[in-house]
């Protein structure tokens, strides 16, 4: 009988995911907050010249507002913590002082200044302040969609994917700046629960 719940469950979960929706009319207005567990934050950057070297932040958190009627008016902010760099290896503290001072700013945030919806409603442009080793410069994210999904067991939560690209050396970020780029990808994905 212990068993029952989780069997059911396990048997509802698939239908439940059927029930997502790629439609942005089905976004509900309301405050989101992003689940850690179901986000990532990926950096890449040109090492030597010759390959692209990526890495991770594993710990970020986010929360948005919407409003359907005004997805202009969309209120969002972000906060990376970076000194949860991490590069596959065990100097990754170590290139978290090198490349971005984590000791003494170990917090990167972003707070959107403007939202510009495409014509589909799906992509957009979202501007606002990035915060990086203390210095805050304009930063243009191409956002999309991805879904959204109503119902048991998890309430609602909505997906959307984020894309840009930053000069380190804007931030102050100038360490060995002739072996590893000065151009970073940040890719973000993330999974939002309605509040």
């Amino acid at each position: 009988m212990r068993l029952m719940p989780t069997a059911l469950l396990v048997f509802l979960l698939p239908t439940a995911a059927l029930a997502a929706s790629t439609t942005i009319a089905d976004l509900p207005a309301g405050h989101f907050k992003l689940d850690p567990k179901h986000a990532s934050l990926i950096a890449s950057v040109r090492h030597l010249g010759v390959s692209n070297y990526v890495l991770r932040f594993d710990k970020l958190a986010a929360d948005f507002t919407y409003d359907p009627a005004h997805p202009e008016a969309t209120k969002l902010q972000a906060t990376v913590d970076t000194t949860s760099l991490d590069v596959g290896a065990d100097y990754s503290r170590k290139f978290a002082d090198e490349f971005l001072e984590a000791t003494q700013f170990p917090q990167a945030t972003f707070v959107a200044t403007s939202m510009t919806p495409g014509a589909d409603g799906r992509k957009g442009i979202m501007t606002g302040d990035l915060t990086l080793m203390g210095v805050t410069k304009p930063v243009t994210f191409n956002v999309a969609f991805v879904a959204v999904g109503h119902g048991l067991p998890f309430g609602t939560i909505a997906g959307f994917s984020a894309t840009t690209v930053i000069h380190r050396s804007d931030f102050g970020s100038r360490y060995v700046l002739n072996f590893v780029g000065d151009d970073v990808t940040l890719n973000i994905e993330g999974e939002f629960d309605r509040q």
